[in-house]
């Protein structure tokens, strides 16, 4: 399956075009990657590309380009709008993929600010409490986070955001990975120091961990979010 992030029919990142359900979009057959054609995403693309819509679609495969983290392909035709992705699952989803690397910051601060912007993402996203007091508790584990595991405590912050849901998704999923990245990477490097060649081995060290590390943190997140689309969560699933 393929998806199309949209908002109110229209592109989310980039183009004017305006998408009707149901119908195959104009064929475009110079296909250039980041400038002609129609981008879509599949399934472990998503988090990447989060919006306020994501449409599954049919497209055309006839010489479409396969990138890294999109395809690109002749014409698309939108045929159904993912209604379990909305404001909601957006925070909710958010909240998951801060708590997921929450262990990275309270092994080095003993503050619960992150932890309590969490639950208060979760509790806003269920109408339990107000903006304000929403946005205490984000300005609190946004305070937090400038003296020890920033990564860790922003992607806390991203999930306290009430504006613009997606985006603040899709922020606290890349802050996530990233205290994911380094915190592995850090401990590595450590063990690498006591090695003769160390500089080597520290520089070697670093970067298998930080991407080995990145792309789990990221496996997981796509099958978080896999669990939202598909209307497995909520009740949410434990950790």
């Amino acid at each position: 399956m393929y998806y199309k992030i949209l908002d109110d029919l229209k592109g989310m990142h980039g183009g004017t075009y305006t998408w009707t359900p149901g119908e195959w979009t104009p064929v475009i057959d110079d296909l250039v990657v980041c400038q002609s054609g129609y981008h879509v995403c599949r399934r472990d693309d998503l988090i990447e590309w989060l919006g306020p819509q994501i449409w599954e679609c049919e497209i055309d495969t006839a010489g479409m380009l396969e990138q890294e983290d999109k395809v690109v392909v002749r014409s698309i035709k939108p045929i159904r709008k993912l209604d379990t992705w909305n404001a909601r699952t957006a925070q909710l989803f958010a909240a998951d993929c801060a708590e997921h690397v929450l262990p990275i910051f309270e092994k080095k601060s003993d503050s619960t600010a992150p932890r309590e912007a969490i639950q208060a993402a979760r509790d806003f996203a269920d109408n339990k409490i107000s903006k304000g007091q929403l946005a205490v508790a984000r300005a609190a584990a946004r305070a937090a986070g400038r003296a020890v595991a920033r990564d860790a405590a922003r992607a806390a912050d991203w999930a306290a955001a009430w504006a613009a849901a997606w985006a603040a998704t899709r922020a606290a999923a890349r802050a996530a990975a990233r205290a994911a990245a380094w915190d592995a990477a850090r401990d590595a490097a450590r063990d690498a120091a006591k090695d003769a060649d160390w500089d080597t081995a520290w520089d070697a060290a670093w970067d298998a961990a930080r991407d080995a590390a990145w792309d789990t943190e990221k496996t997981w997140q796509t099958e978080r979010l896999s669990q939202y689309l598909d209307g497995m969560i909520l009740p949410r699933l434990p950790l």
